[in-house]
């Protein structure tokens, strides 16, 4: 089995992006699977060609996506991707989309086919903070995991894929509001590396409630 995983550049006046710093710590090989790894821009157009064109080369059978999502304190597997691009700030490029399709021939969403709640019970289970997520925001990470699902979909159809998020990392929380959520990022990439292992391993999701209220 052959999985890509993708991480994103720094973005917002950060100097890291922890999604792509956790990435490149994995291993080449997780579970018997062999490892791709690929920094894609943080940019609504240019980061589904990226992949796209990864996708081609490299042939995964899994595609895992990785984001950074400063507000939380738990790594977060994503079940859903909206078909909709709203840029409270501009990505890297400039580019700052308001209420626009991300494709006006697609679907209004499309699920993960990845087992999440298998994902976030293995990351739990090893003593990592994770939860399922229900919405993937309306900026570039969800408009990757949608391109991405939108590939799958109409020209990759034997292959998996998802996106998970990530909190900052530890020293981007340093200089921000006491209490922001962070994580050490060796214990994302631990968390990244656990959810890949639920991937190789389970054929079907795990059914449990993980579900929430509002």
């Amino acid at each position: 089995m052959k999985i890509l995983l993708t991480g994103f550049d720094p973005f917002d006046r950060e100097k890291v992006n922890p999604a792509f710093e956790a990435v490149k710590l994995l291993p080449g090989t997780i579970a018997g699977a062999q490892i791709v790894k690929l920094e894609v821009p943080t940019q609504f157009v240019r980061a589904g060609e990226v992949l796209e064109a990864a996708m081609a080369e490299h042939k995964p059978d899994v595609v895992i996506c990785v984001g950074q999502a400063g507000a939380r304190a738990a790594i977060t597997p994503e079940k859903v991707a909206i078909n909709l691009m709203d840029g409270r700030i501009p990505d890297n490029a400039g580019y700052q989309p308001v209420d626009v399709p991300i494709r006006a021939d697609g679907p209004a969403a499309y699920f993960a086919t990845l087992p999440v709640k298998a994902m976030v019970q293995r990351m739990q289970d090893a003593g990592i903070p994770a939860a399922v997520s229900y919405t993937a925001g309306t900026y570039v990470c969800n408009s990757l995991m949608y391109t991405l699902l939108f590939l799958i979909d109409r020209k990759f159809p034997s292959v998996r894929g998802g996106f998970i998020h990530v909190p900052y990392a530890m020293e981007q929380a340093v200089n921000k509001p006491l209490g922001t959520p962070s994580m050490d990022l060796r214990q994302i990439s631990r968390g990244l590396e656990k959810a890949v292992e639920a991937v190789v391993i389970c054929g079907r999701d795990t059914a449990v409630p993980m579900g929430t209220t509002h």
